[in-house]
């Protein structure tokens, strides 16, 4: 009894590092989600296709589930115009809010200075579904670790909490960032997942190692016709 009891005890503490998701077409779908999860994790994810379908009233409906918010809107436009949606998104009382690193300076200073002390603010690096090959098709001769680290470093210049990245950046970021920072990292494919359009992945428990603090996971959980047996199965293979 003892043992199972440590047991659960590592898949609830393994639990609230992973953050849900909601990359579902509708309120009523994201919302059977949160019910089924909420007892089990604290964070979920909103990006850009439920947000526009939905609307800022889904961040609520979450939120009185009682869950926290990750808003994945990575936000990239002139500095004034990102300055006034990190606002909004502050008033909506959001625990996580993303923005794209390749803004520049000027855009991510007006972000960190809009922002809310209740909200942090985390900098997209390279997108998990970017290669080398998409690199050098916009511009950018360097390999992608090295655009990764130099975003990273760019950004918390300028003052963010925290940082999104693939899995294979996570050791190089811990490295040059140390462990004061947060790592909120998706690309998380569990051995028995598909990859789909992620290119940079890695499994769950090779990322925790390598140092990230949250997991952002999609399809393995929500994407299942059991998304609670997924998650419990995802904790195990961490645990």
């Amino acid at each position: 009894m003892a043992q199972k009891n440590r047991m659960n005890s590592t898949a609830s503490a393994t639990a609230t590092r992973i953050i849900a998701a909601l990359d579902v077409p509708t309120a009523e779908d994201a919302a059977r989600l949160v019910k089924l999860l909420s007892g089990r994790i604290t964070f979920f994810k909103i990006g850009l296709q439920l947000f526009t379908a939905a609307g800022p009233d889904i961040v609520r409906r979450v939120q009185d589930f009682g869950a926290k918010v990750f808003l994945d809107l990575k936000l990239h436009d002139i500095p004034n115009t990102v300055a006034k949606a990190v606002e909004n998104a502050g008033k909506l009382g959001v625990e996580m809010l993303t923005i794209h690193l390749s803004g520049g300076g000027a855009m991510i200073a007006a972000a960190v200075k809009a922002r809310t002390e209740a909200t942090q603010l985390l900098g997209v690096t390279v997108l998990t579904s970017i290669d080398q090959e998409t690199l050098r098709e916009t511009g950018v001769s360097g390999g992608v670790q090295d655009q990764v680290v130099r975003l990273a470093r760019l950004g918390r210049n300028s003052g963010i909490d925290g940082f999104v990245a693939s899995p294979r950046e996570v050791s190089a970021l811990r490295e040059n960032l140390g462990p004061g920072v947060t790592l909120v990292i998706p690309g998380v494919r569990p051995a028995w997942a598909e990859a789909g359009d992620q290119k940079r992945t890695m499994p769950p428990a090779d990322i925790i190692r390598a140092g990230a603090d949250y997991l952002v996971v999609g399809r393995p959980i929500t994407g299942q016709a059991d998304p609670v047996a997924a998650l419990d199965r995802l904790c195990a293979e961490i645990a």
